[in-house]
């Protein structure tokens, strides 16, 4: 079987006119999916550099095969099954910015370059004040993209054509007036200037956007069919369903540049993007995160698992349609036609959807996507979600490590975070551990245990799920 590379594989090469934050699964399944149609049926003409965020990544793997992957894309569309594998050829690179600073620099002298993209997970736009000018590179995301920007202000002297459609994806509302927000501070923390200060302000443009579609990864389950159909050795290949919707609040013109729409993608520009990121943030991504700590510790594996078990599927059904859709205020048909079609990509029988790999970031995750359901609940119905504080209790059993059978449990989160559980659980005092979880303010930019009633309800499913298990746990609130 033959090494993909493009020395074995004749590919497209386009001019570099992209930059994406971000080499992981859902970004590659996703927007430079999005990129290669637009390039195949819009003459888009684009390639992507990707830089890697963190300081451990999987650049040299992407740079080994190039930059090429293939897509596995499953699901129904209009009735009809669909399983398609397509290889994508939009990466032209990979850059490490914490061991090649100079070649990640050296993207803003690019004068081709017009985008950048980015996924650095919920807690990748955030400001940091120890990051300095001068560090190589920048520790936070927003930090490194200002470097670039100043880098590419001063290369061109503040040319007020050499600005940057920035399209951040980081599923947090607001992320566009979030991102600029961090830019700003570090603007004045490291005192860049009123004149860098204005073209940024007039040269680039940042913008909201919401992205939807579920990607499980990488398909080891079906990795050895799908090699063989290919017969390339890909170390890459990445599965996801067939539906992709991508909102991005900005004017019509800025699809003039962007032009998904003449590819006959799901991207929509539209005046607000508020609407589509509540339903889909609370609907979705909701019940994601919690029926994942919840799903795994009651023995199952995969979302559809867990949305077929007659115990699990029954919570799930319940944080959906009997908790999180009660917090909308769109109308009820549309929410529950909406949830009904969530439920039915959850069951998509094509995709295995691995619940270990919805628990990168779990807390931050809580945090954006079901905190505000849980106060919203309890403002409108005067009591606390069940479902959503058994989620809780979830992710915070969850993150205690060990084992499930033979399989070793490893949370994976900022290491304050992972520190703050572990010491917690050290006391195995389940009261403390509720307690302490809530009241970190640096997880939730606020004191939970303010919230009434919650800390008390968190330590008896934490209880309950130490005496009993997970199972009996969920048995008990449906």
């Amino acid at each position: 079987m033959k090494t993909l590379n493009r020395n074995t594989i004749k590919t497209n090469r386009y001019p570099e006119r992209i930059i994406q934050f971000g080499e992981g699964n859902f970004l590659r399944a996703f927007v430079d999916w999005i990129i290669y149609n637009m390039n195949q049926k819009a003459n888009f003409n684009s390639s992507v550099v990707v830089v890697q965020p963190l300081e451990k990544g999987m650049i040299n793997v992407l740079n080994e095969q190039d930059g090429l992957y293939h897509v596995n894309l499953q699901g129904l569309e209009n009735g009809k099954a669909v399983d398609n594998i397509q290889l994508i050829d939009v990466i032209s690179r990979g850059i490490n910015p914490y061991t090649q600073y100079n070649e990640y620099i050296k993207l803003a002298e690019n004068p081709e370059t017009r985008f950048i993209i980015s996924n650095t997970t919920e807690a990748g736009i955030t400001f940091d004040p120890q990051c300095k000018l001068e560090d190589i590179p920048a520790k936070s995301y927003p930090g490194k993209l200002t470097q670039l920007l100043y880098h590419r202000f001063k290369t061109f002297n503040g040319a007020p054509d050499k600005g940057f459609i920035i399209f951040p994806c980081e599923l947090i509302f607001n992320n566009g007036h979030e991102l600029k927000k961090c830019i700003e501070q570090y603007i004045e923390l490291w005192n860049l200037g009123h004149e860098f200060k204005k073209w940024f302000d007039t040269a680039c443009s940042i913008y909201c956007t919401l992205v939807d579609r579920i990607v499980p990864g990488y398909p080891k389950d079906s990795i050895n069919e799908i090699l063989e159909h290919i017969q390339l050795e890909d170390k890459l290949v990445v599965k996801g369903e067939i539906f992709h919707l991508w909102v991005i609040e900005a004017p019509q013109s800025v699809s003039k540049e962007f032009p998904a729409d003449k590819a006959g993608l799901n991207v929509l520009f539209v005046p607000s993007e508020k609407p589509y990121h509540d339903r889909k943030v609370t609907l979705l991504n909701g019940p994601h995160t919690v029926l994942s700590p919840i799903g795994y510790l009651s023995g199952l594996n995969t979302v559809k698992e867990c949305c077929e078990s007659p115990v699990i599927g029954r919570y799930v059904k319940k944080v959906m349609y009997d908790e999180l859709l009660q917090t909308l205020d769109l109308p009820q048909e549309e929410l529950i036609q909406f949830a009904d079609a969530v439920m039915e990509r959850f069951r998509n029988p094509f995709v295995k959807h691995f619940v270990t790999s919805i628990m990168l970031n779990s807390f931050p995750k809580f945090k954006t996507r079901d905190l505000p359901g849980l106060k919203k609940y309890l403002e409108r119905k005067g009591e606390l979600p069940s479902g959503l504080v058994l989620g809780l209790a979830g992710i915070i059993v969850y993150y205690k490590g060990g084992k499930r059978g033979n399989d070793e449990i490893i949370p994976n989160d900022d290491p304050a975070i992972i520190e703050l559980l572990s010491k917690l659980w050290a006391e195995n005092n389940m009261e403390n551990l509720a307690k302490g979880v809530l009241g970190a303010t640096f997880i939730w930019e606020e004191d939970l245990n303010l919230i009434p009633g919650l800390s008390k309800k968190l330590c008896g499913y934490l209880q309950m799920i130490q005496d009993k298990g997970m199972e009996e746990t969920v048995k008990s609130i449906l």
